[in-house]
């Protein structure tokens, strides 16, 4: 099984190192490591071009924001499963890829996904919340429930049927897929309890005040639009994340 995974990134030269070794030490030998870069000039270009064959497709040129990037990468990607490692975050381990196929080898499903810890900006060694996840129910979805996004590794066939990310969300069409394919289209999917990814906290959902007013009026767009809940559904999802600053 290939595994197809998609760095977005931006004059972010200062993290992205560690993003690029975290995927490139994990044990899992059938991986296909996708950099879409937005036109950095910063020195991010010329690290990536350093790291030569390693990197398994790179492209460097202007988008129109995040998801248009994801989607860049989407299109590119020959594995047969699709997952996302943004510009500040990294595995939590070595043997995540390994674990997240055997998984899908075990179970036949159309996505696995499992915990997420989020991490200080300047110490990615001290934890700040943990996202503790799920097994997926279908009901959940109108309690606010969704898996880590960066978690999330969904079969390339999934996004062929189902289509790519909503570029005119800015940032909450990761959301708005989520709702789509585990929704709308019943996606098969499989919970691997334990901690996938490690974050930076400081992205750009969370990193302003105004930044979260957006996020939550784009996410109220997503559950109309796809016809999954509304206020109530919105507020049980925000008021579910106090609990990740307990669960450290």
């Amino acid at each position: 099984m290939k595994i197809s995974i998609i760095t977005a990134s931006f004059n972010n030269k200062k993290t992205l190192q560690q993003t690029i070794h975290s995927v490139l030490s994990q044990d899992y030998d059938n991986i296909e490591y996708i950099i879409i870069d937005g036109g950095s000039t910063d020195g991010t270009v010329e690290m990536i071009s350093s790291y030569g064959n390693k990197i398994t497709t790179f492209i460097s040129e202007p988008d129109e924001g995040i998801y248009d990037a994801l989607n860049k990468g989407v299109r590119l990607a020959t594995g047969d499963v699709v997952g996302f490692m943004h510009s500040d975050d990294f595995f939590a381990s070595t043997t995540i890829v390994s674990e997240i196929a055997q998984t899908f080898k075990n179970t036949h499903v159309d996505a696995v996904y499992g915990d997420l810890h989020y991490v200080a900006e300047q110490d990615p060694t001290k934890t700040i919340r943990n996202w503790v996840s799920s097994d997926f129910i279908n009901h959940k979805l109108k309690r606010g429930w969704m898996p880590p996004h960066p978690t999330l590794y969904i079969k390339n066939e999934c996004y062929k049927k189902y289509g790519l990310y909503n570029t005119q969300l800015r940032i909450a069409a990761d959301y708005d897929l989520i709702l789509r394919y585990f929704g709308t289209h019943q996606i098969t999917s499989a919970y691997l309890p334990k901690t996938i990814v490690k974050m930076r906290l400081g992205g750009a959902s969370n990193n302003s005040i105004k930044a979260i007013k957006n996020k939550m009026k784009e996410d109220y767009w997503a559950l109309k639009h796809n016809k999954i809940g509304g206020i109530f559904t919105l507020a049980i999802k925000n008021l579910s994340k106090i609990t990740q600053f307990i669960k450290k």
